[in-house]
């Protein structure tokens, strides 16, 4: 019989936050270039492990932005800090998003 390991006791194992929000303007195709061109100034902070962007085929004008933190407060750093404002910069001139659709919600990475 194989042991059961309780990995309640380990506690989080990484922090995620997913931001989403629809292209209202026709520039989809220059906002996924822009992700695929990006600078990576988040990829070398403390506590950053990954960053994915997908677009669902049943609304291509949606993006999604899936970053993998080691905790929360990395997370907290990277957002609060001139770094992100600054990546920010690559965002395409005149991008207009669809009122209402951008979200961000936050998860415990429970296991890859």
């Amino acid at each position: 019989m194989d042991a059961i390991i309780d990995s309640s006791s380990q506690g989080p194992t990484g922090f995620v936050a997913i931001s989403k929000f629809t292209v209202a303007n026709g520039m989809t195709g220059e906002v996924k270039a822009a992700f695929r061109n990006r600078p990576g100034y988040v990829n070398d902070k403390p506590g950053f492990l990954r960053m994915d962007v997908i677009s669902p085929n049943q609304n291509p004008d949606e993006i999604w932005l899936i970053t993998y933190w080691q905790d929360e407060e990395s997370y907290k750093r990277w957002h609060s800090s001139p770094d992100r404002r600054q990546s920010q910069q690559f965002i395409p001139k005149g991008l207009k998003v669809i009122p209402g659709s951008a979200q961000i919600t936050f998860y415990e990475h429970v296991s890859s």
